[in-house]
């Protein structure tokens, strides 16, 4: 079952996305890695940048998150997690086409360029990498991200983007 987040599913979420994240530890930059991946601070700065956060649910436990952010000409998916016991069972996915249904305007997604299964499962789900050139632009005028992310970063974008 797919559903919006609760204000009181807060630490779910927080407990979510941090262990979710821990597949990235020794792939990302180590100057961008830090324990916890997404501090509680970070995590509710998101929220109040108007990230919208939906859950996954399987047998009253909530497995996977995904949050969507509206930037008017564009929708943006962000903080994407599975719990680590639940990877590799669609649940990407399920949320993935979800979130996808709701919105009209193009999808970007951002991703850590190292991160090869990321790439490759929205890669999977109809989305292309954009151009590098492209990918510089999008990172600046979308997302909210120190240099150092940009400079190693990707984008994707559904089959409905037409470019900048």
């Amino acid at each position: 079952m797919i559903v919006p987040v609760k204000n009181s599913d807060f630490a779910t979420v927080h407990e979510i996305i941090n262990d979710g994240a821990s597949a990235y530890k020794g792939i990302i930059p180590a100057d961008r890695w830090h324990e916890p991946y997404m501090s509680v601070e970070e995590l509710q700065a998101q929220i109040d940048d108007r990230v919208k956060f939906w859950c996954y649910f399987d047998d009253g436990k909530m497995i996977g998150v995904m949050g969507i952010q509206d930037k008017g000409d564009v929708t943006l998916i962000r903080h994407a997690y599975v719990r680590t016991a639940a990877r590799s069972k669609g649940i990407g996915g399920k949320l993935l086409q979800h979130l996808s249904t709701l919105v009209s305007t193009p999808i970007l997604i951002g991703t850590w360029a190292d991160a090869s299964w990321a790439i490759g499962f929205y890669q999977k789900h109809g989305y292309r990498l954009v151009s590098f050139n492209e990918k510089e632009q999008l990172l600046r005028k979308y997302w909210n991200i120190p240099l150092r992310q940009i400079d190693t970063s990707v984008v994707l974008a559904s089959a409905n983007w037409v470019g900048v």
